[in-house]
C-alpha cells in the first residue's frame, strides 16, 4: 500500500509502528488493515541478553473519522512477543484509542467537542411543546402541566 496516501488518513505517528496491508470497502464502511511491524519493544534490563520471538497478533478494531461519508475502521493486528525461556509476553504500549473506548483518540476529542457544542446549540424539545428559541438566553420554554 502507498504509505504516503495512508499518512493522510491515519492517526499521526501510526505508520511508525504499523504497515498498511489492505483496504476493504462497502457502500457504508471503509476498513484499513494495518499490521504492526516486527520492531521489538525495549526489554527490561534483566532480559536484555535474551532472544525475543514474535508470537502472533491480537486483532483490534478502532473506529476513526468517516472517510467520504463512510464509517472508517482501522483493523489493527497488534504484535505480541515472548522473551525466550520465560512466560513474559511483550507488546508495545501504544495509545491509539481514547481510554475506555474503541474510538481513535483524535476522533474521540472531535466527538466530545461536537457533543459539547451540540449541547449548547440544541436543546431538548418535547413533542407538542414549543421549542427553545435562541433569544431566550438558553432557557427551555414550555407550559408546565
Amino acid at each position: 500500500m502507498d504509505n504516503e496516501l495512508l499518512h493522510i488518513f491515519l492517526p499521526a505517528g501510526i505508520l511508525e509502528w504499523f504497515e498498511g496491508e489492505d483496504v476493504a470497502s462497502t457502500n457504508l464502511t471503509i476498513r484499513l488493515v494495518l499490521r504492526e511491524k516486527n520492531i521489538v519493544p525495549t526489554l527490561p534490563e534483566e532480559h536484555r541478553d535474551k532472544n525475543v520471538v514474535s508470537k502472533g497478533f491480537k486483532e483490534i478494531t478502532v473506529d476513526d473519522f468517516p472517510i467520504r461519508g463512510r464509517k472508517a475502521e482501522l483493523l489493527l493486528y497488534r504484535r505480541i512477543w515472548q522473551i525466550e525461556g520465560t512466560d513474559i509476553l511483550l507488546k508495545r504500549d501504544l495509545e491509539i484509542t481514547a481510554p475506555g473506548t474503541k474510538v481513535e483518540k483524535e476522533f474521540a476529542v472531535f466527538l466530545k467537542e461536537l457533543d459539547r457544542i451540540g449541547a449548547r446549540r440544541y436543546q431538548y424539545r418535547s413533542p407538542g411543546k414549543p421549542s427553545a428559541s435562541s433569544d431566550t438566553g438558553g432557557t427551555i420554554q414550555g407550559r408546565v402541566q
